[in-house]
Formats: structure tokens, sequence, C-alpha cells
């Protein structure tokens, strides 16, 4: 039985191609991506929008704003008039250097594309709808199949397997064990996006798996040889250090609509 009609933009992403495969089993799933026809988004019950730039080292601002803002906000607005709700992509980014990851700290964006996610986020508040939901879901690192494709991007797990076999070692940034992050599988995204689908309520909420690992950690797991590099200065100013998703929000919200 088909219960809904879904838009995902980016469908054919590292997320948003999971996020079709699985929704497909349920529902009838529409796709866009960079090239295709927009269609009427009248109609749909949901659009999740994951279309973007997703490189936090793109230094193109024009570039960037056009994609991941300008496009967002026409998407918003379009949602708006036809009352369609919308679950969309920001970023765990925004928290930039600090170890305050509750969805109310204050923002703190060091990227182009961190300031994108940051513009939307406050567009969207101020322009809430009355009678539709609108749901950003700021990602921390999503691993899991399907991230090849994003080359340089990709998590530490993929990354580090194919430095293994490519140059026979991996490289870690120095100091080694200093940089840790906030990893969920890919399917445990999804499956987060797929409960928000029955939450009444506007906001914004964390997606992570609330605990830390570091990059020499995994190095250690993949196994052979570890070189030390240091962090290259073209991202030096917003790389983050460590990340912890405080997942407190986000459970409380799905609890009450079990």
């Amino acid at each position: 039985m088909i219960d809904m009609k879904i838009l995902i933009t980016g469908y054919k992403g590292f997320i948003g191609s999971n996020l079709f495969k699985k929704l497909s089993e349920n529902h009838e799933v529409i796709g866009f991506d960079w090239g295709d026809e927009f269609p009427d988004i009248c109609g749909f019950d949901w659009v999740i929008h994951l279309g973007a730039i997703s490189a936090t080292t793109e230094s193109d601002v024009e570039k960037i704003m056009k994609c991941n803002y300008d496009f967002s906000v026409e998407l918003f607005d379009a949602c708006f008039d036809c009352q369609v709700n919308l679950q969309y992509a920001s970023s765990a980014q925004l928290y930039g250097l600090g170890t305050n990851f509750k969805e109310d700290a204050p923002p703190d964006p060091r990227s182009p594309y961190a300031w994108t996610k940051y513009l939307f986020e406050r567009y969207v508040k101020q322009n809430e709808p009355p009678h539709t939901t609108v749901q950003g879901f700021r990602y921390f690192n999503v691993y899991g199949p399907g991230e090849e494709q994003k080359g340089n991007q990709a998590s530490p797990f993929t990354k580090f397997r194919k430095q293994k076999e490519e140059r026979g070692y991996i490289e870690v940034f120095a100091p080694a064990g200093k940089y840790k992050r906030d990893f969920i599988h890919v399917n445990d995204v999804v499956d987060y996006h797929i409960k928000f689908f029955n939450v009444k309520e506007n906001g914004i909420w964390n997606i992570g798996s609330g605990e830390t690992r570091s990059f020499l950690d995994i190095a250690k797991e993949i196994g052979g040889e570890i070189r030390e590099i240091p962090v290259p200065d073209n991202i030096r100013p917003f790389y983050q250090e460590w990340t912890c998703a405080d997942m407190t929000k986000t459970r409380q919200t799905l609890s009450k609509y079990k």
C-alpha cells in the first residue's frame, strides 16, 4: 500500500540515495537532482530537501549561496504556498569550534557552507508556516554505503580504507588522537527521517549518535601503517576538533509521538 507521496531533492547523493531506496518500499517517491525538470510540488505530502553543495571547503560564496540558500528559500516558499510538509538537511557545522552541541546554543558558522545552512535555518524560523510542518535536521558525521561518491569529503571509514588500498598507509591529522567526531550510520539517519513523519512540530533537531570516536581509533581498526600530517591551511580556521550531538531534544520529541 502506498501511504504518501514524497519528493526528495538530491536523491542521487549519499544520504538521498539511501533515503530514496528505503522510502520507495512503502511510498510513492519522486527524485529531483541538479539538471532535472523540477516537478510541481503541490500534491506531495512531504518534500525532503537534501540537494546542496555539501563540500565544507567550497570557497565560491556566490555559487554556494545560489545552490544552498537561494534554491532552499524558493523551495520553502513553494511548500508554504502549496501547504506541503518539509524536512531539510542542516549541519553540525553551525556549532563551529564550540563544545556546546545543544540546538539552542549560539551558532558559530565558520565556512561559507555553514553560513548557508545557518541563514536558511533563520529564514525558516522567521517565516514558519501555520498549517504545515517544517523540520530541520543538523546532521553530524554520516557514514555508510554510497559515500564513496563524496571523494575527499567522505568519512574516515571510507577515506582511510581507500588510502590503505591505494597508498599502503593511512594519513591522520596530527596530533593523532586529538580529533574526534560524532559518527552516525546513514541507515540511522534514514530511520530518523521516517520517525519524524509522525512529529507534528516545527523546529531544529540534532541527528547524531550522541557518542564520539577518534580518527586514530578508526585508523587502528582498519589496520596498517599510520602517518601523521598537519591540518591543511585551507580548513584550519573552521576544522572542528571534537563534536558530540546532544540528542536530548531529539529523543524527547520522538518519545511524545510513539
